[in-house]
């Protein structure tokens, strides 16, 4: 049964990813990869409030499968950011890359930790 709830969290967080990846590059043009940015820190957000429900008792393990390990594993891409921040950098972008590691690191964290934050606040 476990499989099938990631199974089920990941066929809806894969088209999200490519859905609001491409929502957000058709209104930031540029050399920073915005998209990538943008669900790589929604789904750190979404796992500090999973993480922080499950540790208060408000969230199941059947519930971290689907929602953090299904939609969040599909939806977050390290090898995207990876892929991208090493294309900034070979083609001359070094800020670009830079900055896209250094805040990508800072906001995923962030996030995550504001989102544990507010789970204790419902929840704790």
């Amino acid at each position: 049964m476990n499989w099938l709830l990631v199974l089920a969290g990941g066929a809806v967080g894969a088209p999200l990813r490519h859905l609001t990846d491409r929502a957000v590059r058709s209104r930031h043009d540029g050399a920073f990869p915005w998209g990538t940015f943008t669900v790589n820190v929604v789904g750190c957000l979404v796992l500090g409030v999973l993480t922080g429900a499950v540790v208060h008792g408000a969230a199941s393990h059947s519930a971290q499968l689907l929602v953090g390990t299904g939609l969040c594993g599909a939806l977050t891409t390290y090898s995207t950011f990876s892929y991208e921040t090493l294309r900034l950098a070979e083609t001359g972008a070094r800020f670009h890359a830079a900055a896209n590691v250094v805040a990508g690191v800072l906001a995923g964290l962030g996030a995550a930790v504001a989102g544990a934050a507010l789970a204790a606040a419902l929840w704790g």
